[in-house]
């Protein structure tokens, strides 16, 4: 019979059906709830237990960014309690455009209701929460009040959005130990979203004792940032750490969001980059080595049988199959890329042969290797203002005013916590480094974790086996830098301060070269005279 009751349109609840409502939960000694829509129809009546309604799928309805579902739910308490948490986490995720709590007296009739809405308050609860004393005397117009709300959100996301950008919140956990590098980390993560075309949204940064195993930042703080994320119209939730496969499916299960951590954020990165064969081949094995592992978080549809030989057996499940063909292409591009690597050693050692020395650009991604690359050669190689614009090992020809020439070689650039994957896929383009005669190691001089990138870069080259190679730390955009800190960074770090932009102080550093790679030749020559 409640499905014949109506409400009217401008009404949050009608007296008649409050009164019918708590009737029936106190004769039945549970909670009664009704979902009602804008025209003030009874689309839902839902029974549930002393303590909770567990609400039904609602996917018919609309929802979307800047409105809500267009139904309210109102239900009974039995032991005069406001709306509790589980009932404002339901009005956020399903965005409901209002959830009232009817309080049930011990004779049956409805006493003070409770009604909870969605407000745009950034940094705090998403909701607003007031208490009616009486039921009878309730006259705010529902429909006014809910288009007003829809106004102000619709009006708001249009203004933050960006047309065609998936909406992202970057999330990270730390001890009490390293909050300051854990902050530097997810800066540069929202660097990473931002390059991959992502809107960044929000960011949290949760200090804990340590990872929670199934979700990492536990379930009561997933949930609020699932809430945050429904508040923003948030698509994705980004990682700073990897998360295990069952991390990945822990977490995507409970929010129903694309789930990345910062490894699948910088593979798929990089495929926006490269243009090379090469350069589609190691991507292609690096974004294999990591998602191999987690085949096995696929639905359980891809573990149905097919047949075997003759329609003899089981034969294999589809995620043997997806492993079997994931081991063989894993196989292939190593060999292909083995091949290259093979060509490309053959170049270096026609190279050493002419006597043409080697000189490698590493450093930090965006520390502006490529730009440094075009000064010196007067060449066009792409260089933007972005993190791994530069992905294929770039060579040119470099001649100095006594006829000397040198091959300077472009290499893409490190980056803090660098996968594995990618160490192990970009196994060619890193060999560069090994077989150089000079390594210019640049740096951003104006970054303030220009200590931090330093040693990530100098980490990776002992890693490479390229740490004994002599270098010249190069401090970058130095115009970017007050004149009287220069002497300061360069005699601190050891380094030689220029800006490949402008070209200022690149005649030293070029002198600095030849002196390095020529000496014998330029003293022989001063002996002479």
């Amino acid at each position: 019979m409640l499905y014949r009751r109506t409400v009217s349109p401008e009404r949050f609840v009608s007296a008649e059906l409050s009164r019918r409502m708590t009737e029936l939960s106190r004769q039945l000694n549970r909670q009664i709830g009704t979902m009602v829509d804008r025209r003030g129809r009874v689309t839902h009546v839902i029974v549930g237990d002393a303590h909770r309604l567990f609400i039904p799928d609602l996917q018919r309805h609309r929802a979307g960014a800047g409105r809500f579902r267009g139904i309210r739910l109102l239900h009974t308490h039995l032991r005069n309690e406001g709306l509790s948490r589980d009932d404002l986490t339901d009005l956020a995720l399903l965005r409901l455009d209002a959830i009232v709590v009817l309080q049930v007296l011990t004779n049956g009739l409805p006493g003070w209701a409770e009604v909870g809405t969605l407000e745009d308050r950034d940094g705090s609860e998403p909701w607003s929460i007031e208490r009616i004393p009486n039921i009878h005397d309730w006259d705010t117009n529902f429909l006014h009040t809910i288009q007003e709300l829809e106004g102000r959100l619709s009006q708001k996301d249009s203004l933050v959005r960006i047309p065609g950008a998936e909406g992202v919140i970057l999330l990270g956990v730390t001890n009490n130990r390293h909050v300051a590098e854990a902050e530097a980390s997810m800066e540069e993560l929202r660097r990473l979203a931002q390059t991959s075309g992502l809107q960044v949204m929000d960011k949290t940064l949760q200090v804990r004792h340590k990872y929670d195993q199934k979700t990492v930042l536990g379930k009561g703080k997933l949930q609020q940032v699932l809430i945050r994320a429904m508040q923003l119209d948030c698509e994705v939730l980004a990682f700073d750490q990897e998360l295990s496969p069952s991390q990945l499916r822990n977490i995507a299960t409970a929010t129903e969001l694309k789930v990345i951590d910062r490894t699948q954020l910088i593979l798929d990165l990089f495929p926006q980059s490269e243009t090379s064969r090469e350069g589609k081949l190691q991507v292609e094995l690096a974004q294999l080595r990591y998602r191999k592992p987690r085949l096995k978080i696929m639905p359980t549809a891809m573990s149905r049988l097919t047949g075997g030989i003759g329609g003899r057996g089981p034969g294999e499940t589809r995620l043997e199959i997806n492993r079997r063909r994931a081991d063989e292409r894993l196989s292939r591009l190593q060999s292909q890329l083995d091949k290259i690597s093979k060509q490309r050693a053959l170049r270096r050692s026609r190279r050493k042969r002419r006597g043409l020395p080697q000189i490698t650009l590493v450093g930090y991604t965006n520390a502006g290797k490529s730009t440094l690359l075009n000064t010196m050669t007067q060449s066009r190689v792409d260089a933007e203002d972005k993190l791994f614009a530069t992905l294929d090992p770039v060579s040119r020809r470099m001649r100095f005013p006594e006829e000397h020439e040198v091959i300077l070689t472009d290499t893409v650039g490190f980056i803090r916590n660098l996968p594995n994957d990618l160490m192990h896929a970009f196994r060619a383009t890193l060999e560069e480094a090994l077989v150089a005669d000079l390594l210019l190691h640049v740096v951003d001089a104006a970054d303030p974790e220009l200590e931090v990138h330093l040693q990530e870069v100098e980490k990776t080259l002992e890693k490479l086996g390229a740490d004994s190679i002599p270098q010249i730390l190069v401090l970058n955009k130095i115009d970017a830098v007050p004149p009287e800190l220069w002497d300061a960074l360069q005699e601190r770090y050891n380094g030689m301060a220029i800006s490949a932009n402008t070209g200022l102080g690149l005649e030293r550093l070029l002198l600095e070269i030849q002196q390095r790679l020529f000496q014998t030749e330029h003293t022989r020559h001063s002996t002479v005279q």
